[in-house]
């Protein structure tokens, strides 16, 4: 049984998050979604905000789960026994990035492999960073982030932005 890892901080999660999560749960036994507790960066969503997200938009695949962790991220992968970590790429910039952990990450776990996943075209452009800027400025959330995301990123900025995704529209 292939276990993996998908680590990232998540705040929020997204459509382009869910998407690489979908792909690499047909490809793995079981996919394990890491959310980082102490991520060098301001955080928006607490953990246990970040994990609920994160569950509530996966719920539907059987064979992942989430879970958070405060250790390096190699070691979270001993922890849950994976042999896999699964990346999402978006841009050269990524890449760059992914490589320089990657190499890290060997050196430190050797065992560990890494299996890198292209964003779909869609969702090229989207990161929590930019998502978090929208919405504080009001923008329109539909079509990034599942409802309940959305729903809580207004919550947090904008209550008047743009309203929840119109029935049927929803991902």
């Amino acid at each position: 049984m292939t276990v993996a890892i998908y680590p990232g901080s998540f705040d929020p999660i997204t459509h382009g998050h869910i998407d690489i999560i979908k792909r690499a749960s047909s490809i793995f036994d079981e996919l394990i979604v890491g959310v980082y507790d102490r991520p060098e960066k301001r955080l928006l969503f607490s953990t246990e905000e970040r994990v609920r997200m994160a569950q509530q938009a996966i719920a539907h695949l059987k064979n992942v789960r989430v879970q958070s962790y405060s250790s390096l991220t190699v070691d979270f992968a001993k922890k849950v026994g994976a042999q896999v970590m699964v990346r999402g790429l978006r841009m050269s910039s990524d890449f760059e990035r992914e490589f320089e952990m990657a190499m890290m990450n060997k050196k430190l776990a050797p065992d560990l492999e890494l299996v890198c996943c292209m964003a779909s075209l869609q969702y090229q452009f989207l990161s929590s960073s930019l998502l978090k800027e929208v919405a504080q400025l009001g923008g329109c959330l539909e079509e990034m982030v599942p409802d309940h995301v959305a729903a809580a990123l207004r919550g947090r900025f904008a209550p008047e932005a743009c309203p929840p995704s119109r029935k049927g529209v929803s991902r």
